[in-house]
Formats: structure tokens, C-alpha cells, sequence
């Protein structure tokens, strides 16, 4: 089996990791914090001290990083994935990435031999957790196809997407998606108990009609319970907001409701700090009516 290196063990890359583990690839693992990797070690990955490490030990290296400057700085660093990588080898990169910024680091990648896939991931942590999240993957067939094994380990449904950069577009897609669906779901909620509704039995309802989405079912459970934690924080969201504003002005397409959505979470994350939890952009809403989301029998965290 391909020797697998992985660099960013955050509340997703660390589940990916842990499914490419499980499925018996041979992988070693980095993060700037080593506790990070304690239980993938006790399940049999190898710890490596720096990203060159990881690279040095593994034929293709994924990343999974919080931003387009974190990902530059370990892939051609000191002491990055690039001063590892064999000719030949392979970057996988997990992370939400610029566009442009990828297939710049992809050329200087090539340069080196090292050849380069994107495939970021969607559905959230706890399919991450469970095997079962959404990969999509971009770059060449050939290399996908040689690849093909690794991402069906950390998927339960993997989407080959194109040329490289072409995953990084609909990846942004399915996140502005989901954020405009987080500010409706808190919007209808909270017009339900302002309205004299249960909201456990309005959540069900929306569950069941028309206006249902993968968001409501998740993401509203979380906010019901008053956790608000999914997984994923403020600043990620306003950095891929921020992605597809760029996205809309480079393909002429005026996004007018994401736009709003943008002004909305950069206001919470103003009021609440960017490593909130991004369902707090709801408590917007709750502080504005006086009034709080909140029913019985609803989970602090969602499982798969």
C-alpha cells in the first residue's frame, strides 16, 4: 500500500487521518500541536517532528490547514513537505484553498517533480468521524485514479471534479450554500417560538417539508441544544465567504444573498470571536429578539 504522510490534525484532518489509518495505510502524521496526534499513534501512525519528516517517510503527503498561508508555509517552509517529498511523489491537498493559490504552489511543486491533487471534503465532521464525508477531487485522472483507494478510505462518496482547481470551486460552492442555509434555519426558528410554536416538534416539521436542508438537519440540533458546535469556527466560514466573493466578482456573477450572508457572519464573528462556533452567527439573531433557540432532547454534538 502507498505510505501516506499526513499534516494538519484539526477537528476534520484528524478523522481523515484516522479513516486512511484504519484502512491499513502505513501513515505518519504531523501537527504544530503533538497531542494532536496522541490517538493516532496509539492506533499505529508514526510521528514525524516537522512536515519535511512526514513527506521523507510517505509517497503522497495530504494537507488538511486552516488557511492559504498555512498551507504555503508547510508545503515550502523550512523544514516543509516539499524538502521531503521524493520525485515522483504526491501532495494532496484537503485543506479549502484558493483557487489561484493552489495552482500556484502546484508549479512550483511540479517543478520539483512532486505532482499535486486537491480534495477537499464536505458534510461536515462527524461524517468525517464516521468514514463517511464527501471527498472532491481535482488534478489529473491518472494520478486520482492511483489515488482512488485513499480517498474512498476517508469518503463515503468520492467525486472526481476535473482539472486541479476546478474541486476548489464547487468545494466553495457547497460552503456558501451551507452558510446561507444556517442564517434561514435560525431565521425560521426563531420566527416558530416568537410565533408560540414547540421548536422541537418545528424542527421536525421543517425536517419533513419542502423547505428541508442537510444544514437544518445538522446544524440546527446544535443550536437547539445551545452548544453551537459543530466543529468548525467563525473564522473558516468568513475565510470561505470571503472565497466565494471572490469567486462571484471573477465570474461576473453578482451574489447578492451570499453577500449579505458574508455581512452577517463578519458581524459575528466581530461579536464573538473568530474560534466561535460558526452556528453562533444565529446568536445574532437571539440577542437581537431577546429571546433564545432552545429545546429539550437535542445534541451537544452531532453523530453520525
Amino acid at each position: 500500500m502507498q505510505r501516506l504522510g499526513f499534516v494538519g490534525l484539526g477537528n476534520l484532518g484528524r478523522h481523515l487521518a484516522a479513516s486512511l489509518l484504519e484502512a491499513g495505510f502505513p501513515l505518519t502524521v504531523n501537527d504544530r500541536d503533538e497531542a494532536a496526534a496522541a490517538s493516532l499513534v496509539e492506533a499505529g501512525a508514526v510521528w514525524a517532528a516537522s512536515p519535511k519528516g512526514v513527506a521523507a517517510a510517505s509517497d503522497s503527503v495530504f494537507t488538511c490547514l486552516p488557511s492559504p498561508k498555512v498551507v504555503e508555509d508547510v508545503l515550502c517552509g523550512d523544514d516543509g513537505v516539499l524538502e521531503g517529498l521524493s520525485a515522483g511523489g504526491t501532495w494532496i491537498d484537503s485543506s479549502t484553498n484558493d483557487r489561484h493559490e493552489l495552482l500556484r504552489l502546484a508549479e512550483v511543486a511540479a517543478a520539483l517533480g512532486v505532482r499535486t491533487l486537491e480534495a477537499p471534503v464536505t458534510g461536515g465532521v462527524h461524517l468525517a468521524a464516521s468514514g463517511q464525508i464527501t471527498v472532491l477531487v481535482g488534478g489529473d485522472a491518472d494520478v486520482f485514479a492511483e489515488h482512488l483507494p485513499a480517498f474512498e478510505a476517508i469518503g463515503g462518496k468520492v467525486f472526481y471534479i476535473g482539472s486541479l482547481g476546478s474541486a476548489s470551486v464547487i468545494k466553495v460552492i457547497t460552503n456558501m450554500l451551507a452558510f446561507i442555509h444556517l442564517v434561514a434555519a435560525g431565521e425560521a426558528l426563531m420566527l416558530a417560538k416568537q410565533g408560540g410554536l414547540d421548536l422541537a416538534q418545528s424542527f421536525e416539521v421543517i425536517k419533513a417539508s419542502s423547505g428541508t436542508s442537510f444544514v437544518h438537519e445538522t446544524e440546527s440540533q446544535v443550536i437547539l441544544n445551545g452548544s453551537y458546535d459543530i466543529g468548525f469556527t467563525m473564522d473558516l466560514a468568513c475565510k470561505d465567504l470571503g472565497f466565494a466573493h471572490e469567486l462571484g466578482e471573477e465570474f461576473g456573477v453578482p451574489l447578492e444573498l451570499a453577500s449579505l450572508v458574508q455581512d452577517t457572519f463578519l458581524r459575528a464573528r466581530e461579536e464573538y470571536g473568530g474560534t466561535a462556533w460558526s452556528p453562533m452567527v444565529v446568536k445574532l439573531l437571539e440577542d437581537a429578539v431577546g429571546a433564545d433557540l432552545r429545546a429539550p432532547g437535542f445534541p451537544a454534538q452531532i453523530i453520525a
